[in-house]
């Protein structure tokens, strides 16, 4: 049905807010983007879109339509995944991740999973800003951290947990913190993307949050930076776990604090608002929460 191509493009302009955009996710050219988009307001009698030099939005009529051009889509895919059951998985998965989780787990689970499915093809796109699933087309998104409400669809996979570090022949020289007001006396590694940089917070063991005022003379914006710098004995560090569990495991850095509590936050799967959930995303999501739940961490 040459109908399907074209309800896949308008659902995909609606989503990147251009022809172009659409034409780039899709494979094709922006004229064919545009003969789609004028086939189906042709064949249907609606204007889909407002179009502008500048701008371009869908009409009132044009939501409705994408609301209905979407259940068919999925309807769609609700039968191909009745030929993925015996057929086993395929077809290509888009993924945003956040960059530590992606390089240490998630490469990983993924690598796995796709040695099995040879015909899945997964596209797993690390960044640690917070994208928008529907405008650029994406099928997932692992996040680390809490949600803000909204239409999408999360399912809570993992708990993204932190540790206080630094090598052996730095604490050879500086001597191990007993607790953490120690740390305001000793050369510590800051992180720039933290809200604030220069303070650290624990918990007692009793479960009291403790905030610790911290100082040093290496402030970096990347994790791996950060493992890098502290296994050259530059300063203690406070990281994720999942950065470093293979440095500590091997005794090339070293815990410190450890009877000290640190704020843990949660791993989301996270799924645009739809009612059908294609069986190679489901497939995905699973693989990774067996993947996170295989790590000594979680």
């Amino acid at each position: 049905m040459s109908e399907i191509p074209e309800l896949e493009t308008f659902v995909a302009v609606a989503g990147a807010g251009s022809f172009a955009e659409a034409a780039r996710r899709l494979g094709v050219s922006p004229a064919m983007v545009g003969r789609r988009v004028q086939s189906l307001e042709d064949r249907y009698g609606v204007r889909l879109f407002e179009r502008t030099t500048r701008t371009l939005r869908l009409t009132p009529r044009g939501q409705e339509f994408l609301e209905q051009a979407m259940q068919v889509l999925d309807g769609l895919e609700a039968l191909s995944g009745i030929g993925d059951a015996k057929g086993g998985l395929k077809g290509r998965v888009r993924i945003s991740g956040p960059t530590t989780l992606g390089t240490k787990k998630l490469a990983t689970i993924l690598a796995g999973l796709i040695e099995t499915s040879p015909h899945l093809t997964i596209e797993l796109s690390l960044n640690d800003r917070r994208v928008d699933l529907i405008a650029e087309g994406y099928d997932l998104a692992i996040r680390v951290g809490n949600l803000k409400p909204s239409g999408l669809i999360a399912r809570r996979i993992g708990t993204y947990r932190f540790v206080c570090c630094a090598s052996p022949a730095f604490l050879v020289r500086h001597g191990s913190p007993d607790k953490p007001g120690d740390l305001a006396t000793l050369p510590c590694i800051l992180n720039l993307n933290l809200t604030t940089r220069d303070q650290w917070r624990f918990l007692t063991p009793a479960g009291a949050p403790v905030l610790v005022d911290v100082k040093g003379a290496l402030e970096l914006d990347y994790d791996e930076a950060q493992r890098v710098a502290a296994l050259a004995g530059a300063g203690i560090v406070y990281v994720p776990l999942h950065l470093v569990e293979e440095d500590l495991a091997r005794g090339t850095l070293v815990e410190v604090l450890e009877e000290w509590g640190k704020p843990e936050l949660p791993i989301h799967a996270v799924l645009p608002s739809r009612r059908f959930i294609p069986q190679r995303v489901s497939a995905v999501v699973n693989a990774i929460i067996e993947g996170l739940r295989e790590t000594p961490a979680l």
